[in-house]
C-alpha cells in the first residue's frame, strides 16, 4: 500500500495564522471563521512560499493589473509590502504588523505587546519584513513604512528609544536586540520607503483606529 504524502496547510485568515502539519490542525482554525482562507501544498517550501505571497498575490504578480498601473502614476508601488504599528499611549500597548500593499492580505502581525511605542513597532515590522524577504530571496521588493524615525533606526541599525527596559517590555526589549543583531549581520538591497500619507492616504497596513 502506498505511503500518504505529508501535506502542509496554509492558512492565511482564520483563528491564527500559520502553516500546519495536518488537516486536523488546519481545521481547528478554520472552523466557524468566517470567510477563512486555507489551502493545501505538497511540500513545506511550497507552503511557505504561499504563506509569504498571501492567497492571491501569486496570480497577480504573473500579470500586472490596471489597478497596479494606476497606482504607478501615484508614485508608489503595489508589489511592495507596507507595514504599521498601533499603540494605545505613549508608551502602551502596542501591535504591529505587515501587508501586501495591493490587497492588504496580511503577512504577519505580532502583538499586542503590554508597553512599547509606535516607533518600535515600526522598526520591528520593517526588520520583520526585510527577513522574510531575505528568507525568500527577494531583493527587489520594496518596504513603505509612514514612520520616518523608524527608517532612520534601520540605517543606524539602531532603535534609539528612549523607553526604559522594564518587567513589562522586558519579552519587547527582547525583539528590538534581536532584531538589531539582525541588522548588523546582514545587508539587505530592499529599499525602505516613506509613506507619503498627506498624498496618498492611510499606509494599507494601517489599523484604522484613529
Amino acid at each position: 500500500m502506498a505511503q500518504k504524502k505529508q501535506k502542509y496547510y496554509v492558512v492565511w485568515q482564520g483563528h491564527t495564522p500559520g502553516i500546519y502539519s495536518s488537516w486536523e490542525k488546519c481545521l481547528s482554525q478554520v472552523k466557524n471563521y468566517p470567510n477563512a482562507k486555507y489551502k493545501a501544498f505538497s511540500s513545506r517550501e511550497e507552503a511557505e512560499e504561499a504563506y509569504y505571497e498571501g492567497p492571491q498575490t501569486s496570480v497577480k504578480r504573473k500579470v500586472k493589473s490596471s489597478a497596479s498601473s494606476a497606482s504607478d502614476q501615484k508614485g508608489f508601488n503595489m508589489e511592495s509590502i507596507s507595514v504599521d504599528a498601533a499603540c494605545s499611549g505613549n508608551p502602551g500597548i502596542m501591535e504591529y504588523r505587515g501587508v501586501w500593499t495591493s490587497d492588504k492580505t496580511e503577512i504577519f502581525h505580532l502583538g499586542p505587546f503590554r508597553q512599547g511605542t509606535n516607533n518600535i513597532g515600526e522598526f520591528l515590522a520593517i526588520v520583520h519584513a526585510l527577513a522574510l524577504l531575505e528568507k525568500k530571496g527577494d531583493h527587489k521588493t520594496i518596504i513603505y513604512s509612514d514612520s520616518r524615525t523608524a527608517i532612520a533606526w534601520i540605517n543606524r541599525k539602531k532603535a534609539n528609544t528612549k523607553l526604559p527596559p522594564n518587567a513589562k517590555n522586558a519579552d519587547l526589549f527582547d525583539l528590538i536586540r534581536r532584531a538589531e543583531k539582525w541588522l548588523k549581520e546582514h545587508q539587505w538591497k530592499n529599499p525602505i520607503l516613506k509613506w507619503e500619507t498627506e498624498i496618498w492616504g492611510e499606509i494599507p497596513a494601517d489599523f484604522g483606529r484613529k
